[in-house]
């Protein structure tokens, strides 16, 4: 089955690309240097220090092989194909070089710490492969050295050691210093530069995502005050409380709003003190402020993101406003509970209930004509969760079963 590539994935991959493309900057130009480097040190090798057997060779064999190796990378695009090439073959080069001209005695073998340091550079994986292949071959350079049949001897003559241990140290303090070193202190500061420019905006947009919840919660608190202004031209009792309801299901959107530019995390809000403050201006609102209602809040730290909490909440809203207009009647004593739980496979189960009069069985969301019974179970399927009755207790119980919404969610039908 062919795999579908989301837009999701591709900018996954431009994030990679773009974490790659130093590193990818720094190995290519380390490899440009050491391949010219080491055709430099070939000719040297046998027009300077008359040095014919194995090492110029070898010396070629890099370069041209490494300059093939970076050729190849402009077509497949992996720097660390590349990378991995290019250390097997230092690593092999190295290797022999450091055998061919003294063994363990040899300045060459310095080099073969390179390999551990673009290692590093690449990926803190990469970094100890290399380094423990590069102890092992040490302990084999210097177990060779020390036995009493050896099969390389050293090839440089005698007049030229001291010059090529002279380039053999200077070939590595540059590549390690004058071009790691370098490039990676430049690289640093780039890094650091583009961290402190990201912090800027992060809290540019922070501030301006406050901004516009605290805008949207006026907004929302004017819409709640021109209902309420028009309810007070209304003489219908029912018109009426039409009214409070929507002002009701507009003030539990902007308590929302509220919370978040409130808080440092403006992602999330802390849903228990959210329907604390919720429950208790409903009871204010429908039954006022010497009511015999009793809250039973059951909800632990939790917090949910504006796509979660905003639904449920008015899901709340909606059983609460229906317990105490319909359930919990005239001034009644009753107690109106509220116990979210999260299980362990990572489901919210809400219950929410009430100790009124309840309703009949044979009612439901499809027969009622009631707005409140038809939005409790249409926010329910908006949160893409289930919604039961509980028939065995008294009053009115609701379980909702549902998941935190990970994106936007549609518009209500």
């Amino acid at each position: 089955m062919e795999k579908k590539i989301t837009l999701t994935d591709l900018d996954d991959n431009h994030k990679l690309k773009e974490r790659l493309a130093p590193k990818a900057s720094l190995i290519l130009k380390v490899n440009y240097i050491t391949s010219f480097c080491s055709l430099i040190f070939c000719c040297i090798c046998l027009f300077v220090l008359d040095i014919k057997i194995v090492i110029p060779w070898v010396f070629l064999a890099f370069g041209i092989l490494n300059l093939i190796n970076i050729a190849l990378y402009y077509y497949h695009k992996n720097i660390r194909l590349t990378y991995n090439i290019v250390s097997m073959l230092t690593l092999t080069g190295a290797s022999i070089i450091t055998l061919y001209s003294g063994g363990i005695n040899s300045p060459f073998i310095f080099v073969l710490a390179l390999v551990v340091v673009a290692g590093y550079v690449a990926t803190k994986s990469y970094g100890s492969l290399y380094l423990n292949l590069n102890l092992l071959i040490i302990v084999l350079i210097y177990s060779q050295s020390i036995t009493d049949f050896t099969f390389v001897s050293n090839v440089i003559p005698e007049k030229s050691r001291d010059i090529f241990a002279l380039l053999s140290v200077l070939f590595s303090v540059y590549l390690i210093g004058g071009v790691f070193g370098k490039n990676l202190l430049n690289a640093h500061n780039t890094l650091y530069k583009t961290k402190s420019q990201l912090e800027a905006k992060i809290n540019e947009k922070e501030t301006l995502l406050k901004e516009v919840h605290h805008r949207v919660k006026n907004n929302l608190q004017t819409v709640s005050s021109l209902l309420s202004m028009q309810s007070r031209n209304v003489e219908n009792a029912d018109t009426k409380l039409l009214f409070k309801s929507s002002q009701n299901r507009v003030i539990s959107m902007a308590m929302v709003h509220e919370m978040l530019y409130m808080r440092e995390d403006i992602s999330k809000i802390e849903y228990k003190s959210y329907v604390q403050e919720l429950a208790e201006y409903l009871v204010r609102s429908i039954k006022g402020t010497s009511s015999n209602i009793t809250l039973d809040i059951d909800i632990p730290d939790v917090k949910l993101n504006i796509d979660t909490a905003i639904p449920l909440g008015l899901l709340i809203n909606e059983a609460i406003t229906n317990a105490l207009k319909y359930g919990i009647v005239d001034d009644n004593q009753g107690v109106i509970f509220i116990r979210l739980r999260k299980d362990n496979d990572g489901q919210f189960i809400l219950n929410i209930g009430d100790t009124g009069i309840g309703y009949a069985e044979s009612m439901n969301y499809k027969t009622t004509k009631s707005l409140g019974l038809k939005l409790i179970h249409n926010l329910a399927r908006q949160l893409r969760g289930s919604i039961i009755r509980d028939i065995t207790k008294k009053g009115t119980h609701y379980i909702v079963k549902f998941r935190e919404i990970r994106e936007q969610i549609p518009t209500m039908a």
